[in-house]
């Protein structure tokens, strides 16, 4: 059996060092939100202008009760904007930002939607609660439900049933979140832009510094260095 000197249990880093962090469902909600989206959104190298058209079609899609095809629906219409009208966008970021309506949020949105479709066609009377929807969606797709009776499920109650007021009460969430996400998402990528050029010249003029030359290829005196001249 091997010892193991002072020094080496001193300097050795202790088993659990090495064991995978375990993090709360919030936790990682937050860290699949930051390196799914918002890292993607800050290392965009294109315009701020090309970055927030991204977005915003992604979140414009996520708005809509579509969950299963946004992110045909956002290469569908990068197809077409690009192909027809040369109006481009991020793909890749419209397609990470349909995300926020997944598996986990999908009722919470879809009910937001069914109440405010709800308001909107003055059906006051037929607003049912949250957990009642929740166990009628949970009802329409079982767990042992097969692919048939899920998309006879959908057609029937979604659809026919929720159809209306889903889609109607989407339009509003999808011209507020869609105007929204360009107006910020445009403010970032420029603030962005901006502290990279300022961190760029910075650069640029402690090199310049440093090598006692100007831009134009003159040698810059050390009076001009000091903020004083030669006189």
């Amino acid at each position: 059996m091997d010892r193991v000197s002072p020094r080496q249990a001193h300097t050795t880093p202790p088993a659990h060092a090495f064991a995978p962090r375990r993090f709360s469902w919030w936790r990682q909600g937050l860290r699949l939100v930051r390196y799914r989206l918002v890292i993607p959104l800050l290392r965009s190298r294109h315009s701020p202008e090309h970055t927030a058209r991204g977005v915003t079609i992604g979140v414009i899609w996520a708005m809509t009760p579509l969950v299963g095809i946004q992110m045909l629906c956002v290469l569908l219409t990068w197809v077409v904007t690009t192909r027809l009208f040369s109006w481009h966008f991020n793909l890749v970021l419209g397609l990470a930002w349909t995300w926020i309506t997944n598996v986990f949020t999908v009722l919470p949105f879809y009910y937001t939607f069914y109440v405010t479709g709800q308001v909107m066609l003055g059906h006051w009377d037929d607003l049912s609660g949250y957990d009642s929807f929740v166990a009628l969606w949970q009802g329409t797709f079982s767990e042992d439900a097969g692919f048939w009776e899920v998309a006879r499920g959908y057609a029937g109650d979604i659809v026919q049933g929720w159809g209306l007021p889903l889609v109607v009460g989407s339009l509003p969430w999808v011209l507020l979140t869609g105007v929204s996400s360009y107006i910020v998402t445009l403010r970032l990528s420029r603030r962005r832009q901006e502290r990279l050029e300022a961190r760029q010249l910075a650069r640029s003029r402690a090199a310049i510094e440093a090598d006692g030359h100007d831009p134009s290829g003159g040698r810059v005196s050390a009076g001009l260095r000091t903020g004083t001249d030669d006189r």
